[in-house]
């Protein structure tokens, strides 16, 4: 399970509104318990592959972001990204470039209104979804 608070959830979206018309993009931070994340940052990112079709975060951003967490205590839990007109499911490019197993790779679709947003833990071509618990503050 991801959990996250409405807050972030929205920053997470409102990252991915400014992307537009390019996927917008960024990291989760925070913390684990065997298979459930606690997100206490996200971290928006340029989309440095400038592409409404695939994303990269920008590698500054990823070490900067990599340092923060060594230096709090946290995690990089995942990223997050948004698909522009197709479904919050990892597409088969997002499968390919799914780095690390234990990532929470959240998607924002634009698709449908309102907004869906939804997890999946990517191993090789296994796609797993998991539940996303908006925790109120």
């Amino acid at each position: 399970m991801l959990s996250l608070d409405t807050n972030l959830r929205n920053a997470m979206i409102a990252t991915c509104v400014r992307a537009l018309p390019e996927e917008g993009c960024g990291l989760l931070l925070g913390t684990s318990e065997g298979d459930d994340a606690f997100v206490v940052d996200v971290v928006a990112s340029d989309n440095f592959a400038h592409s409404a079709k695939v994303y990269e975060v920008d590698p500054k951003v990823m070490l900067r972001t990599f340092r923060r967490a060594d230096d709090e205590g946290l995690e990089v839990l995942g990223v997050f990204h948004s698909h522009t007109h197709s479904e919050a499911y990892p597409s088969p490019t997002d499968i390919r470039q799914a780095p690390d197993p234990a990532w929470h790779y959240v998607l924002v679709s634009f698709r449908e209104l309102p907004t869906v947003v939804r997890s999946f833990h990517i191993q090789g071509e296994t796609v797993r979804e998991e539940d996303v618990l908006d925790r109120q503050i």
